[in-house]
């Protein structure tokens, strides 16, 4: 039985006031809320005014037309989080004794995933049509701090950071190779030195990008400094600054997709780069792992490879006229 502590959270329905509390508190807007949980102003009000007294302390401050969390009201927030995360793993646990028919997988990847992984879900899906399916595409550092608030069941990234709270499951070979526009002058040549390749000017990711950290290392193990021209914030705009002669780059190989010809784009046979890189999906090593979650990660272990296989000839075939 509930212990005399907590009585009174049992009472005036607060599920329903912890979810407009959090939409409140997320959005910063009383207005906003109420149009995300569909709720006329006054019963948002009314809700935070039942939710303030069952607390026994202010929650929001309003400054100016923004509402801001005191204190408590950030405690409630860390533990509303936690109590949904808790709902929706009961939910997901539900999905599972029903054998898959109904749930949610929620993942999370960086800007070099989004090309593989919409397929991988549209391939999964297609088998468990009962999965309603989040993705999330995001900074790597956005990524890391998702992880840290465990918002996901699965993070996909090609460098996991090595940690005793990680878990990680490989599921396809990723290598970073050096790319550069089809007409470039090195794209028919072989076995390039990295020292010549290093004289080129270099397009890069924004700091802290996954992409860029791997590319910094490989200098720094030749003992090179790179000759960067241009920081950019995607890997698709990377692509258009090739392709309008402003540089090479050094992209993880599926970051742009199956077929870099179709992007004008050429693969450079540079010596010296690592052919280890692979896509882990990441999941917190204290946390529960749903059945959802665990048959998805079986399920791209098994499959991304060749679905991935299949999309490269595909794409390589001539279109028929």
């Amino acid at each position: 039985m509930p212990t005399s502590k907590i009585h009174r959270y049992f009472r005036h329905g607060m599920l329903v006031q912890l979810r407009v509390f959090e939409a409140v508190a997320r959005l910063g807007s009383f207005t906003r809320a109420g149009e995300e949980t569909h709720m006329a102003q006054p019963t948002v009000s009314s809700h935070m005014k039942k939710l303030t007294e069952t607390i026994g302390t202010v929650l929001v401050e309003h400054v100016g037309k923004r509402v801001r969390l005191t204190p408590a009201g950030e405690e409630l927030h860390s533990a509303c989080r936690r109590i949904f995360g808790v709902l929706t793993d009961l939910d997901d646990a539900f999905a599972d004794l029903k054998g898959l028919r109904t749930g949610k997988l929620r993942i999370s990847t960086t800007t070099s995933g989004e090309y593989l992984l919409p397929q991988l879900l549209a391939a999964f899906v297609k088998r468990h049509p009962g999965i309603d399916v989040s993705l999330h595409v995001s900074s790597r550092d956005a990524i890391l701090a998702r992880f840290e608030d465990d918002t996901d069941d699965l993070y996909l990234l090609t460098n996991p950071p090595v940690r005793p709270d990680v878990l990680t499951h490989a599921i396809l070979p990723n290598p970073l190779v050096a790319l550069a526009p089809q007409n470039h002058p090195l794209a028919n040549e072989r076995e390039i030195d990295f020292e010549r390749f290093a004289h080129e000017p270099l397009l890069v990711r924004e700091p802290g990008s996954g992409t860029r950290l791997a590319a910094e290392e490989i200098f720094r193990k030749h003992g090179l400094a790179p000759r960067i021209r241009m920081e950019l914030g995607s890997n698709d705009a990377i692509r258009e600054a090739m392709i309008a002669g402003l540089g090479v780059a050094l992209l993880y190989r599926y970051s742009l997709g199956a077929d870099l010809r179709a992007r004008k784009l050429a693969v450079l046979d540079v010596n010296g780069l690592p052919r280890d890189g692979e896509w882990h999906l990441m999941r917190p090593a204290l946390k529960a792992r749903s059945g959802i979650a665990q048959i998805f990660v079986a399920f791209a272990r098994e499959e991304a490879k060749r679905i991935f296989d299949e999309r490269m000839a595909d794409e390589a075939s001539p279109v028929a006229s």
